[in-house]
């Protein structure tokens, strides 16, 4: 792919769904967007080289969200946990459960099932090995897994009939 705005327009939204089920916040998720396809566009003739440039903004986006919430967590609050807060959205339920992973599980799941990056892919971005990726993604989906079944059970549960 030559054309840097062609690059844009086909993976744009597919990278902002994967940084926002990794990071939790619209917010964030944009500037993270933002950034790594600017710095995408500066580099374009190294990336467009690159053997698969979404999974390199995609990076670049990860790496921009890491780097925003560490110096907010040390340069004004001190120390906290490393995922930033949940910011609850419309419709969040799954979306709530996701921020509540551990971040390389968020990650994990983010690449492998929002942006449909391959295991080796995945480990390759996140330089972790194949095993590791597995591991994640299986400890992910069993925690939602958990979060979620009493959700849709108490759904299903008929309701008591009144007399």
């Amino acid at each position: 792919m030559d054309d840097f705005a062609e690059f844009y327009l086909s993976g744009k939204d597919a990278v902002f769904r994967a940084v926002l089920a990794a990071g939790g916040d619209r917010a964030g998720a944009e500037d993270a967007v933002a950034e790594a396809y600017a710095r995408a566009c500066a580099r374009w003739e190294t990336v467009r080289v690159h053997p698969n440039p979404t999974a390199w903004v995609l990076r670049t986006a990860f790496n921009f969200r890491r780097s925003v919430w560490r110096r907010l967590r040390r340069e004004v609050l001190g120390d906290l946990p490393d995922r930033p807060a949940a910011v609850p959205e419309p419709g969040g339920g799954l979306r709530r459960e996701l921020a509540a992973l551990p971040r390389r599980q968020r990650e994990v799941v983010a690449l492998r099932l929002v942006a449909d990056l391959s295991v080796a892919e995945t480990a390759e971005l996140l330089g972790i090995a194949e095993g590791t990726v597995n591991s994640h993604l299986h400890r992910a989906v069993q925690s939602l897994r958990h979060q979620l079944e009493p959700a849709r059970l108490a759904a299903l549960k008929p309701t008591p009939e009144v007399a």
